[in-house]
């Protein structure tokens, strides 16, 4: 089974390799309003059982979830793995460790 999390290294890796996959950014509109990674996905947490059809065309595909730390985005990626969604995977250490790790110019909170 593909663990729980991805770490920012591996998902790197597969945005360079192409990998036919969908980021989501669990964060508040003025946390995302900072800084986003590239092609994410607004979707807040709170509204995801809301809007979670607005992913239904991904629901075989690998999806990153990601917030500021990682907290939210695990709570996102177990919830979306209880409906179906098998590849769901959250960002380990959300943007903050991305912001380490991939792109150190990024704007930090």
């Amino acid at each position: 089974m593909l663990p729980l999390e991805i770490t920012c290294r591996d998902l790197h890796a597969k945005l360079a390799a192409g990998h036919d996959l969908v980021i989501v950014d669990c964060r508040e509109p003025d946390e995302h309003a900072i800084v986003a990674i590239e092609g994410a996905v607004l979707l807040p947490l709170g509204e995801l059982p809301d809007r979670v059809a607005e992913l239904a065309a991904h629901r075989n595909r690998l999806v990153v979830v990601h917030c500021h730390l990682g907290v939210r985005s695990l709570r996102a990626a177990r919830w979306l793995r209880e409906q179906g969604f098998a590849q769901a995977q959250s960002l380990a250490g959300g943007i903050e460790q991305w912001a380490v790790e991939i792109e150190a110019g990024m704007k930090r909170y």
